[in-house]
């Protein structure tokens, strides 16, 4: 496997195709669950070379499927995969792999094994982050301009019910993240802008 060659393709493309109203899905979501899946999986116990090379790379790839798609953009992203990741020396058990993981964290999210339920709590970290607001904010930038939310009582009742609805895979994320999340539920469900 050649990670740094598949990494430099992935970003590249997506620094310069990705659309840019994706305020939220933007490359810098990617490197932010890259970085995410590695801390998850250091505190899952997560130490051998292959794992954490399939884990990277599908953190990279995740959302690579929205520089074609964006309902969708999971099996998208698993169909560039499947097209470039053998030029970069993974084989067929290991683009699976990756492929799964992508797959995984399609909403509602369902891993079936602990790489996969790494990339999900990667994926959605911030929801248990300090800087949750300030990236929630961005997601609702981004589905406005979509037309998929109306105004700002519309989006804290989806997010108070994706909130409600959500939980954490592994031991280390509910642990770590598991209070705060709480914390901006509560605060969501208090808020006088809330209807």
């Amino acid at each position: 496997m050649r990670i740094e060659k598949a990494e430099q393709y992935v970003l590249g493309q997506l620094e310069s195709r990705l659309d840019r109203t994706l305020f939220y899905h933007g490359i810098h979501h990617t490197l932010d669950v890259v970085a995410a899946s590695a801390e998850i999986a250091a505190l899952e116990g997560i130490t051998d070379s292959e794992s954490l090379a399939l884990l990277r790379t599908a953190a990279l790839y995740h959302d690579s499927g929205f520089l074609t798609a964006y309902q969708g953009h999971e099996e998208a992203g698993c169909a560039l995969a499947r097209e470039v990741l053998a030029d970069f020396g993974y084989n067929a058990r290991q683009i699976e792999t990756i492929c799964g993981m992508i797959m995984a964290t399609k909403i509602p999210q369902s891993p079936q094994n602990t790489l996969e339920k790494i990339i999900c709590d990667a994926d959605l970290d911030y929801l248990g982050r300090a800087d949750f607001e300030a990236i929630a904010a961005t997601l609702f930038e981004e589905l406005k301009v979509r037309d998929m939310v109306e105004d700002i009582p519309a989006w804290d009742a989806v997010q108070v019910k994706f909130l409600e609805a959500h939980s954490y895979w592994t031991a280390s994320q509910q642990k770590r993240r598991d209070a705060a999340k709480q914390r901006h539920l509560q605060h969501l469900k208090n808020s006088p802008r809330a209807l």
